[in-house]
């Protein structure tokens, strides 16, 4: 199923009536999400990729702009009407029904044509129980469920009616860090199998890059960049998008552009022909180092993180704006002992830069 959002707006009224500055949860958000295709919203809290998941499942009523499943405006339609399949943070399953019952709930409020036998509704159940691998807890509470299994219970309930489009609100924050690997993709696998069209909310960018179609990145509510997760990563348009992305995250410099030669301090790193001279903030990703004995930039060593295949080389510049810069090399290639001082060339197209003022990309 197709969802088309046109010009979706969410707007809230200040809590304080004195000054009575409205809150711009959503702005202008304009969007086509493919059918079959797992989208994952992302940025940081306060962006309003919660608020546009609500608006998409109807629970929120957008302030402007209209909302589509397939040819259908589904705007001002009620959730139970939308065809949609809700999973929220904390699971929301009713702890006095067994798991069992809990899947069955949302078939045996059905009506008119949609209503389903017993039969039918049990088959169902079963189904999407042995689709995300629980069909063998049926009986027990979710009292008696770990963590994982309980989130799974919650997807199952969510699955049973086959929604037109399944939303995820950050699905994964309460389970640690292995089940939270685990269940993402289960999700994958999941959204493959059923190919339902899923939209995947998410502060992670680890979680919404390992496992979305298209990642939407936000900002205060604006849409800051939308594209195939490794291109996002690999391209990215703003300041913002390339801090947001990436463990280790990129390292920012601040640099100058002087006769088409870019300089961190007074380390000349490339040449960038065509860029006029200016300030500029420079991101070099943590992969983008590479030891040379004869490179241009020069950083003080502090320490080596070994970690098996890799080795991250903790070092600082004078024009960095991180405390610390992180370069992550070959562990074959790691700074001799006692060694005070690494120098690195870059790898081109590991290097970004960025007006000082706009923020905006200044493409090579």
């Amino acid at each position: 199923m197709k969802v088309v959002l046109k010009n979706l707006t969410k707007i809230f009224p200040s809590r304080n009536k004195k000054q009575g500055d409205e809150v711009i949860a959503v702005n202008n958000f304009d969007f086509e999400i493919p059918d079959g295709k797992l989208i994952g919203l992302l940025g940081p809290s306060g962006c309003g990729k919660s608020t546009t998941l609500y608006m998409i499942s109807g629970l929120q009523k957008p302030s402007s702009g209209r909302i589509f499943f397939g040819d259908d405006d589904v705007t001002d339609l009620s959730p139970e009407n939308r065809g949609i399949g809700l999973v929220f943070q904390n699971y929301a399953l009713y702890p006095h029904m067994t798991v069992k019952q809990n899947i069955l709930f949302p078939l045996q409020n059905l009506k008119g044509k949609d209503r389903m036998s017993k039969d039918e509704m049990l088959e169902q159940a079963y189904n999407v129980a042995k689709l995300v691998q629980i069909d063998n807890l049926m009986e027990r509470k979710p009292s008696e469920l770990s963590g994982g299994q309980q989130q799974r219970v919650a997807i199952a309930r969510a699955l049973a009616k086959m929604p037109r489009v399944l939303l995820l609100d950050e699905p994964l924050s309460n389970l640690d860090a292995r089940l939270r690997l685990q269940t993402r993709e289960e999700i994958r696998r999941i959204q493959r199998e059923t190919k339902i069209t899923t939209v995947f909310v998410t502060h992670d960018q680890e979680e919404a890059m390992s496992i979305s179609d298209m990642i939407v990145v936000m900002k205060l509510g604006v849409i800051q960049q939308i594209g195939k997760p490794q291109d996002v990563y690999d391209d990215p348009k703003n300041l913002f998008v390339a801090k947001f992305l990436g463990t280790p995250p990129i390292n920012v410099f601040k640099g100058q552009v002087k006769s088409g030669v870019l300089y961190l301090d007074r380390d000349a790193v490339l040449k960038c022909p065509g860029v006029p001279d200016k300030d500029v903030f420079v991101g070099i990703r943590p992969e983008g180092f590479i030891p040379d004995p004869k490179g241009a930039l020069h950083c003080a060593l502090s320490s080596v993180e070994v970690m098996g295949r890799d080795v991250s080389v903790v070092s600082t510049h004078p024009a960095s704006l991180n405390p610390l810069v992180r370069s992550i090399i070959d562990a074959d290639v790691q700074p001799a002992l006692g060694t005070r001082e690494v120098t690195f060339s870059v790898k081109p197209h590991k290097i970004f830069l960025f007006d000082a003022e706009t923020e905006e990309r200044i493409v090579l």
